[in-house]
């Protein structure tokens, strides 16, 4: 399940620190949220796809990797994007 390009400029845009900004810790972390949504859809209706669920378990490892990095790095960044994206922690 992937998302489509314009999904992803529009998140980049809504996330990103400069006009330049495309990959730092925020945008990606704002990117793999909203994978994680688009798998969570789609196994609601296909409850047996479980390479789909291996692949959403990767997924949320990775951002909460990402998530713990921001969070040593600048905590007041984290607390912002947590609450943008309704995320707990």
């Amino acid at each position: 399940m992937s998302i489509s390009k314009e999904l992803v400029a529009e998140v980049v845009k809504e996330h990103q620190v400069n006009d330049k900004d495309t990959g730092s810790t925020e945008v990606q972390i704002a990117l793999l949220t909203k994978k994680i949504e688009v798998l969570t859809a789609h196994l609601k209706v296909n409850k047996k796809d479980f390479s789909a669920r291996r692949g959403l378990l990767q997924l949320v490892g990775s951002r909460r990797k990402f998530m713990r990095y921001l969070n040593r790095k600048d905590n007041i960044s984290f607390v912002a994007l947590s609450k943008k994206l309704n995320l707990k922690k």
